[in-house]
């Protein structure tokens, strides 16, 4: 009798001929999430992957494989052979540790036997464990509607018995759909919307675009922290930093005031396609959400889209801005995002942004400046991290 930690897969389960790819990505975020903790074996059993690590570690395993999209339930499980004597003696001690830490009053047993050749039949083996955990624990009773606690038998190859089971956020593993560049400042939208993508399988890179020395290092530092909270959930990220500071000053100076928010948008779009491009990326990622500000109107998200030909994904786009909140709370990018730290966007940020701009009116006031020249400078000087 040993203890092991299961992993449940969501949608992969449903997944045809392709379900062997999609289960390798799966193995391989596991090995990487857990190198530096250690393992001895990960194998798969019958609809389930299992983990042999040391008891010890596992709180810390659990907490890994949390952040691992593709997972919906993880379970420590205690390990037995496929025998009724085995089965009891692991439902007593699994049902002794819970007890141990919480005030439990009710159970019921729940038996899948996935290896039909074993003799008993499920509902068998619950009624038989049932009694066995009655007449050891003589506070407990049967509740079959609405227990405290289910315990679990799984009959496969090995017999496996668990209480917990420990939500994931189901999703696709990262990678196997696609390689999405992340617009990403320092708010609390867009590593949600990167957090979102990365859950349906998307590899995630990130751009973002400060205006040094107008905005301070500090100002890009904490939006470095967030890209590396966000790794927790993708993986490694490479970090694109671009300088739109001699494109804000060209539109400050030539174009009208009120289209200044609309037309930095257009060149942000530009460079990160551009980037995209280059590097083989299929996507760009962006937090917008409709109506939350000026640029966000379904007409200003029209005249963005216009000036790139990638596609352009907005996970957030009918969300609450507290929903949004929540989210960034739940995966910790929240007390980061707050940091009141100034964002290129506020530079120059018109008075009485146009929030219903018209495309042939943006495109007359581009007329007055160098596009081209002023895209190739800002690539020019742009850095690269791997975050």
């Amino acid at each position: 009798m040993d203890k092991v930690i299961s992993v449940s897969l969501g949608e992969i389960a449903l997944k045809g001929l392709n379900r062997k790819y999609f289960e390798d990505e799966l193995i391989s975020r596991i090995k990487e999430n857990l190198k530096d903790i250690g393992y001895e074996r990960i194998y798969k059993e019958q609809g389930k992957f299992y983990i042999e690590a040391q008891e010890k570690d596992f709180d810390m395993i659990i907490d890994r494989l949390k952040k691992i999209f593709g997972l919906v339930y993880i379970s420590p499980c205690i390990r037995i052979d496929k025998n009724m004597g085995k089965i009891e003696e692991a439902s007593i001690q699994m049902i002794g540790e819970k007890l141990s830490n919480e005030n439990i009053k009710t159970f019921k047993v729940v038996t899948r036997r996935i290896d039909k050749s074993f003799p008993i039949k499920s509902p068998d083996v619950s009624k038989e464990i049932g009694a066995v955990i009655l007449k050891e624990y003589d506070d407990l009773k049967v509740d079959v509607h609405n227990p405290d606690i289910y315990l679990y038998i799984d009959i496969k190859e090995n017999c496996y018995v668990y209480i917990d089971k420990i939500r994931g956020y189901g999703g696709l593993p990262v990678g196997t759909n696609g390689h999405g560049l992340l617009l990403l400042s320092g708010g609390i939208d867009s590593p949600v919307a990167g957090f979102m993508m990365a859950k349906r399988g998307v590899k995630i890179s990130v751009v973002h675009f400060h205006s040094y020395p107008f905005t301070s290092e500090r100002a890009e530092e904490k939006v470095k922290k967030l890209a590396k909270i966000l790794s927790l959930y993708t993986g490694p990220i490479k970090f694109y930093s671009v300088n739109i500071l001699e494109i804000q000053k060209e539109l400050n100076s030539k174009c009208p005031e009120d289209e200044m928010t609309i037309l930095s948008r257009r060149f942000m779009m530009r460079i990160s396609e551009r980037i995209a491009n280059k590097n083989h990326i299929n996507a760009l990622i962006t937090g917008e959400n409709l109506g939350q500000v000026a640029s966000q109107t379904i007409e200003g998200i029209s005249v963005i889209n216009a000036v790139v030909n990638i596609p352009i994904l907005r996970p957030l786009i009918g969300f609450d801005k507290v929903d949004i909140i929540d989210l960034a709370k739940e995966i910790e990018t929240y007390e980061t995002s707050i940091l009141p730290y100034e964002d290129c966007c506020t530079l120059f940020l018109p008075q009485h942004p146009v929030t219903r701009p018209k495309l042939e009116n943006i495109e007359k006031s581009e007329e007055n400046i160098d596009i081209e020249r002023l895209i190739e400078n800002a690539l020019k000087t742009m850095k690269i991290y791997n975050i």
